[in-house]
């Protein structure tokens, strides 16, 4: 099936220990004639054979699975070289694990009870570069799991201040709106630039901080304090 516009539909891997789970998620992207579930995986033990099979662009990968959690599989998996991009799904928004996968290079998180028309725009906001984190939500997950000891010294922000240091004033400013969960449109209005400029900002943040994707520029920022 050919998306609509002539584009190949996204390929998705559904990665959950509950088999009603990847049920219920095939039934709501295989409905959708821009998205295709090429695969399954009930552990994350069995990623990195589904990956190379399913060749797909976006994982779905759940967090809590009884073998190999999604966590590590995660990080396995963005360690590889042209990685698909991973969605990890968990029933609490305020999880460690869940911050954690994002530093390992996931492009955001969903919730179980996420509806599903934003399950749907979320796979199409990763598939296309796009974080999938909320101010209110990333705001709510930051002040969960992450934080100092008060008066203590806090090396992540030490380290965090310092790389942020060494970018343009106008890269800082494009750093900072991805702190602030700004979408590429979002930012170019804000910054009077276009979409196509803000695109090669983050593209030049990426390279500049070696990062893996604009969640991990958000995560920075928020480590730095400077949102």
């Amino acid at each position: 099936m050919t998306a609509p516009g002539g584009g190949e539909p996204v390929r998705v891997l559904i990665v959950d220990d509950d088999a009603l789970v990847r049920a219920g998620l095939s039934m709501i992207l295989g409905g959708v004639p821009d998205l295709r579930v090429v695969g399954e995986a009930a552990d994350g033990g069995e990623v990195p054979a589904a990956v190379a099979a399913a060749r797909p662009d976006v994982v779905l990968m759940d967090i809590r699975m009884p073998r190999l959690d999604g966590l590590a599989a995660t990080e396995a998996l963005r360690a590889q070289p042209h990685p698909p991009e991973v969605l990890v799904l968990t029933t609490f928004h305020a999880d460690e694990q869940v911050l954690r996968a994002l530093r390992a290079g996931a492009a955001g998180f969903l919730l179980k009870d996420t509806p599903p028309a934003e399950i749907v725009q979320a796979v199409r906001r990763v598939a296309a570069g796009e974080a999938t984190l909320s101010p209110a939500v990333t705001r709510t997950l930051i002040a969960h799991v992450t934080g100092a000891v008060p008066g203590g010294p806090d090396p992540r922000r030490e380290r965090a201040l310092r790389l942020l240091a060494g970018l343009s004033e106008r890269e800082r400013e494009v750093a900072v709106a991805l702190g602030q969960g700004r979408t590429n449109a979002e930012i170019a209005t804000d910054l009077y630039m276009s979409v196509a400029t803000v695109k090669a900002y983050v593209s030049r943040l990426l390279t500049r901080l070696d990062l893996n994707n604009r969640v991990q520029v958000a995560l920075l920022v928020h480590d730095a304090g400077l949102v």
